[in-house]
This record gives structure tokens, C-alpha cells and sequence, in this order.
């Protein structure tokens, strides 16, 4: 994990540079629908709001196993590192002849590139470790390239991002709430699982603007509220009155959640835990038929 981790600057820029498999995701006015599983999903949730909001199109992202897909969409784009996550095969093998397809993939040998009608391949961003950190940040730097992102400026916070000295409050916190707005929700509520996937720590994920909702109320001394991105106004000051830590920064939120990702990994060593073996976890969830 921790390699794999140093690793995204030169990832983003390399996915940043595929012209010619960014020319494969679906144009602009295309009306599509992303899905994945567990990561992914959360990453095709930042790419649906990135390319909506941006004007590309109407995108929707769903869990596979909850994806409606049958609603005319002109393509699905379909998420994974490994390329054998059932859910992920099995709805897109019910989709071909009746829906374009387009797989973004870590595993180039995976069965699930036959089963496509184009295939991004990551092979460069695949990993070893059960606990994705580079694949899926990649994924979604292809995206952002794709939409006509610039990302020069996330890829050099990138690099100050793994290597800024991480302050021992946040590694030793009881518990984390994450919070995004629009495309940082998905960011949110993937940095949530890498700490609870790593570290096995109690942590929540939020849309901002739900947060003082309910979920404030677990807001005390020794825990940490996490925005990617700019918080809605008020909201530090109302964290900071539960007497709770709000965390924040001015790095590209993408690269925000490198320094995540960083916390998770050292919570993780700190407990004597091991992130590339964690409990409970294999690298991709096959279901027995």
C-alpha cells in the first residue's frame, strides 16, 4: 500500500496523457449511467457529478448490484480493478447487444475486457494490495482529463500531498467523519473506507450539507471532521464548538485524499495491522453461483 500510494503523481500524469483511451469514455451530450462496486463506485460518483455539472451530460453512478440500468442510457461505463467483481460481470453481460459498453480496467487479461465493447486499460495503476489507493484516484484523473480538466495543479499537490509530514492528532483520533459537496462526496465517502478498510477505525461519510443533519452530534473532543474541498459556511465553527478537530486543506481535493490515504496506512501500522491483508477482505469479491 505504501508504494502503491507514493506512486499517483506518476500515475494521474501518465492517465492524463491517454488521449487516445479518453477518446473511448462517452462524448459530450451522451446520456450514461457509471457503475462499480465498493471503490469504484464511490469513484464513479465523482466522475457522474464532475461530467453532469460540467455540461457533458447526464450521468447517474450506481452500486452494480442496484444499478437501473434499463432507462434508455446510450452508454454504462463499468469501474474495476480487477476486472472479475461478479456483480460488475454479470450486469454487463445482461447488457450486451442492448447498451454500449465501456470498461475501465486495472487487469488487462480480466475476463471482463471481452465482455465490453471498448476497454480503457489501466494496467500501469493496478495493485497488489487488497486496499486500493492508486487505481482508483487514476480512474478518476482520466475522467477529470476527459472532461477537459487541466490537471497539472492536482498532480503537483499530489507530490506535496505524499510527502507532507502528517500530524500525530490525526493518526491517533478516536474517530472520523468525511465530508464532500458535489464531486468530493465521492471522495468522502472513499476515504471513509480506506480508514475503515486499513485500519478498522470508526469513521462516517457525508454530503457537507447533511452533517449538521444528525451526524454532528457525534462531533466531539478527539475525533475529526474531514471537507474535501470548501465547506459550506458556518460549518467550521460549528465543528469547532462540539470541541471536535475540523480538518480541511487547499491541495486539489484528489489530492487531499492521498494524505487520507496516508493517515489510514499509518493508523493502520500503529495498530500492528497489516493494510495489504486486511481482515475479512480479498482484492475482489467473486460470489459463487
Amino acid at each position: 500500500m505504501a508504494a502503491e500510494l507514493a506512486s499517483q503523481p506518476e500515475t494521474w500524469a501518465r492517465a492524463a496523457g491517454l488521449r487516445a483511451e479518453q477518446a473511448l469514455l462517452p462524448g459530450a451530450g451522451a446520456r450514461i449511467a457509471v457503475v462499480g462496486c465498493g471503490t469504484s463506485w464511490f469513484m464513479a460518483q465523482s466522475y457522474a457529478a464532475l461530467r453532469e455539472s460540467g455540461g457533458h451530460g447526464e450521468t447517474d453512478a450506481f452500486a452494480a448490484s442496484e444499478a437501473f440500468v434499463d432507462r434508455g442510457y446510450d452508454a454504462v461505463v463499468a469501474l474495476t480493478r480487477s476486472g472479475t467483481t461478479t456483480e460488475v460481470l454479470e450486469l454487463v453481460d445482461r447488457l450486451r447487444g442492448r447498451v454500449r459498453t465501456i470498461g475501465v480496467i486495472g487487469d488487462a487479461d480480466s475476463p471482463l475486457v471481452p465482455l465490453v465493447d471498448d476497454a480503457v486499460l489501466l494496467p500501469f495503476a493496478d495493485e497488489q494490495s487488497v486496499v486500493q489507493t492508486r487505481f482508483a484516484t487514476t480512474a478518476l484523473a482520466l475522467f477529470r482529463a476527459s472532461l477537459g480538466e487541466d490537471l497539472d495543479g492536482a498532480i503537483a499537490d499530489a507530490a506535496t500531498a505524499v510527502d507532507v509530514e502528517l500530524d500525530a492528532e490525526l493518526v491517533d483520533a478516536e474517530q472520523f467523519s468525511y465530508l464532500g459537496r458535489g464531486w468530493t462526496i465521492g471522495l468522502a465517502h472513499e476515504a471513509a473506507l480506506k480508514m475503515r478498510e486499513a485500519s478498522q477505525s470508526w469513521t462516517e461519510s457525508y454530503p457537507s450539507m447533511e452533517y449538521r443533519h444528525g451526524p454532528i452530534a457525534i462531533a466531539a473532543p478527539g475525533r475529526v471532521t474531514w471537507q474535501f474541498g470548501q465547506a459550506p459556511d458556518g460549518l467550521a465553527g460549528d465543528v469547532a464548538a462540539t470541541g471536535a478537530r475540523f480538518e480541511t486543506s487547499t491541495l486539489d481535493p484528489m489530492a487531499d485524499l492521498v494524505r487520507a490515504q496516508r493517515v489510514a496506512l499509518a493508523r493502520a501500522r500503529a495498530k500492528g495491522l497489516d493494510p495489504d491483508r486486511p481482515r475479512n477482505l480479498s482484492r475482489s469479491v467473486i460470489l459463487n453461483p
